[in-house]
């Protein structure tokens, strides 16, 4: 063996006694209010993870493990391993494994598709310094892809429908992706954090928010053939952080608000930040949103997450192999229209 793809993911904790230390790594070893790790405890509960392990993984592994072994099957013969940033299993083992399997040469495809340097940053920075003579190619964003566009128009064309004929009008879109806290996509601290430790880099502003809208846009795009239009969709960045600082926005909670106001009687949401099941959509939006929406008379309809999508699949095959080109058949514009 000497070349393989490795898939990159933010990782969850496996039960709700290792919150704390699993909010640890995401914050670098920043220990958080008692306060912030027993609401955030909570809503994991709200979503499943008990005391004790499950039956299976929480979410984000299992999907996230199933994407893996789906992108395996579709490259018929160049092997795929999972790594996750803070949780297990770590990038670091994963890629002692790796060294050991005789991998010379890795193929880096982070599962956060809109490029930030102090998120898909990060896990250069670990993979980079865990692969030393290791070749890697890392793809640090790929938000423009043809194929993970068409994968969320086709999760997202049947709720919109239905949401329309329901509610007898053309219900509008929100679009939304995770927000990063304002810091992070100015010049400096954003630049550096991607870069290979000891790298002097470029201060320009961090791609995240533009390269998330895009996203965004180029779904929109597709569905132009069901009559989706431009004036059908909103954008906001959910989840905001719950220890304080400013993160960017507009929030989803001031824009269910303001859709409110103008006269909306429903909406439908899609995330096109997330490539699966977790808890930011599976309590923030099911749940939170969804409570907020019923508080405000507006009903809230969501668009199923890729999970095992085989576009998504596609669309991770095409990175893994760097293809030139990428064509959408016609069985998957059918799917839409």
């Amino acid at each position: 063996m000497s070349k393989a793809v490795l898939l990159l993911a933010h990782g969850t904790p496996d039960v709700l006694g290792e919150m704390a230390e699993y909010l640890g790594k995401v914050t670098g070893g920043r220990t958080l209010p008692d306060a912030v790790v027993e609401e955030l405890k909570h809503r994991y509960a709200q979503i499943g993870l008990g005391e004790t392990p499950g039956t299976e993984p929480p979410p984000l592994t299992k999907w996230t493990i199933k994407q893996g072994q789906l992108l395996e099957q579709a490259l018929s013969g160049t092997p795929v391993y999972v790594a996750m940033r803070n949780w297990h299993p770590y990038i670091a083992d994963v890629v002692a494994k790796m060294r050991a399997d005789g991998v010379t040469h890795i193929r880096a495809i982070c599962l956060a598709p809109q490029n930030s340097r102090t998120s898909v940053g990060l896990y250069r920075r670990a993979l980079m310094t865990a692969a030393s003579e290791i070749a890697v190619e890392f793809i640090s964003g790929w938000a423009d892809h043809p194929l993970l566009a068409q994968a969320f128009a086709e999760k997202l064309w049947p709720v919109w429908a239905e949401a329309c004929a329901q509610a007898g009008y053309r219900v509008p879109v929100l679009f939304t992706a995770h927000s990063v806290p304002c810091r992070t996509i100015m010049t400096g601290e954003a630049s550096i954090a991607g870069a290979r430790p000891g790298t002097s880099v470029q201060n320009t502003p961090d791609p995240y928010p533009v390269e998330a809208k895009r996203t965004a846009a180029m779904v929109a795009e597709r569905l132009a053939v069901v009559g989706f239009k431009e004036k059908n969709w909103y954008f906001a960045f959910q989840s905001q952080g719950v220890s304080g600082g400013p993160w960017i926005g507009p929030t989803v909670e001031e824009t269910l608000k303001s859709l409110k106001d103008e006269g909306h009687r429903g909406v439908v949401m899609q995330p096109v930040g997330f490539l699966c099941d977790h808890v930011e959509i599976l309590y923030d939006i099911d749940i939170a949103f969804r409570e907020i929406a019923d508080e405000i008379g507006l009903k809230l309809w969501r668009a199923e997450s890729l999970n095992d999508s085989p576009l998504l699949t596609r669309a991770l095959a095409d990175l893994a192999s760097n293809t030139d080109a990428i064509s959408l058949d016609d069985s998957a514009v059918m799917r839409i229209a």
